[in-house]
């Protein structure tokens, strides 16, 4: 128990306090360029608007294909190797950013950018589960937590260069997040060689893209991630054009979502150690959404006094789905993954994440902001349909493990 609690605030001293140290500048620095890259390419690069927005949605392409090769390399030649190379090859790029000028050098350079990121995250997962001891889906729970105090102390740091608003100021957001990524590689290069799990003999090369039930299960998750984008797009839209609550509640509402993922998310993994957890954790999210949902639906109409009572609360038990859904995707990620191809499988789930935050906005503009008031309830319907059916996917990939997986 005592293990537990500290793991909430910081790890034991050793590998995992240095990955967590390399997780929080990672993301301090992802903080920094999240917030004002925007700006960084209209403002100071002088792109239009429809170029920057075409680009990045071009470039999470390149995030579909970046996470399964390099996390087979991360498999076969090490992790803390390939993952630290993902490292200096972001810094670098970051660094590039500085040079752009025209429309193709910021597409060639902001692919570059989602390439790496996406091959980070499929190297570092094999890292995970061996520095992550018995329950690598805790740890990795944690990593969660990190983030959100990374990025938002980041963010935070991000305003006042928004608030200078010259070139200077914005090359400042590029160049600090270029020089963490070095500060990353420094740190990952500390830790512990990982060596590679022994591949079996005659084992299929790409066994991840042929495992239709780990597939299938990364499609469902990808699917029901669409609510990260209710608090972020749908939410605020909805709150400004549809109800008569006063705007601050979307500054307020972020605010808890965040505050509740930092404090929260390790408690929430807790219990979650098999696949079959996973599998009602999925379900307890998807209701949870529906209830959520139907609150956000619930407020248009009212006087604005009454729909902020609803806000708060309504974002506080969307969070609770979110928890429990995040939670529940690590130890799938990890519990239904092949050890010798650990990273292959995180490249492979983490691309229903990418394809999450391509198909949200459009789908939830759709339902909820063009549909309106019924469009949250087939939005919360869907999140609930899914999570009745991943526990029974989930059981279906659990089946077909072979027995030396499931040892």
């Amino acid at each position: 128990m005592q293990e537990k609690r500290r793991l909430d605030l910081i790890p034991d001293k050793g590998p995992r306090r240095v990955l967590a140290a390399a997780q929080l500048v990672n993301n301090f620095g992802n903080g920094l360029f999240m917030t004002g890259q925007a700006l960084f390419f209209t403002r100071s690069v002088g792109l239009p608007v429809s170029q920057v927005a075409f680009g990045l949605g071009v470039s999470a392409l390149f995030g579909l294909v970046g996470g399964v090769p390099v996390g087979r390399l991360a498999d076969r030649r090490g992790s803390r190797e390939t993952y630290t190379m993902t490292m200096f090859v972001q810094g670098f790029t970051a660094t590039a950013l500085v040079f752009v000028h025209s429309f193709v050098a910021f597409l060639v350079a902001v692919c570059l950018i989602q390439f790496a990121q996406a091959a980070s995250l499929a190297a570092r997962g094999p890292m995970i589960r061996a520095l992550g001891g018995d329950n690598p889906a805790q740890f990795r729970a944690y990593l969660r937590s990190l983030t959100n105090v990374g990025i938002t102390v980041g963010g935070a740091a991000a305003t006042a260069a928004i608030q200078i608003d010259t070139r200077p100021a914005y090359l400042t957001l590029v160049l600090g997040d270029a020089a963490t990524f070095f500060v990353c590689a420094a740190l990952v290069s500390r830790l512990p060689h990982v060596a590679p799990v022994p591949e079996p003999a005659q084992a299929n090369r790409w066994i991840a893209l042929r495992d239709l039930p780990y597939l299938s299960v990364t499609v469902l998750d990808g699917l029901m991630g669409m609510q990260y984008a209710v608090l972020v797009f749908a939410l605020p839209l909805w709150l400004v054009g549809d109800t008569h609550a006063p705007r601050w509640f979307i500054s307020a509402a972020l605010l808890t979502n965040t505050l509740m993922c930092v404090l929260l998310q390790v408690r929430a993994s807790r219990g979650i150690d098999t696949a079959d957890d996973a599998g009602r954790a999925m379900r307890r999210a998807g209701l949870t959404f529906l209830f959520s949902t139907a609150l956000f639906a619930m407020m248009e109409g009212l006087p604005g006094w009454a729909a902020g009572l609803i806000v708060l609360p309504a974002a506080a038990i969307h969070t609770v789905g979110e928890l429990w859904q995040a939670s529940a995707g690590f130890e799938l990620s990890y519990g239904l993954a092949a050890p010798h191809a650990q990273g292959q499988y995180t490249g492979v789930y983490n691309m229903g994440f990418v394809f999450a935050n391509a198909v949200g906005p459009p789908v939830l503009g759709a339902l909820c902001i063009t549909w309106g008031r019924p469009g949250w309830f087939v939005l919360g319907a869907i999140f609930a349909s899914l999570g009745l059916v991943i526990p029974g996917v989930v059981k279906w990939a659990e089946c077909t493990r072979p027995a030396s997986e499931t040892a």
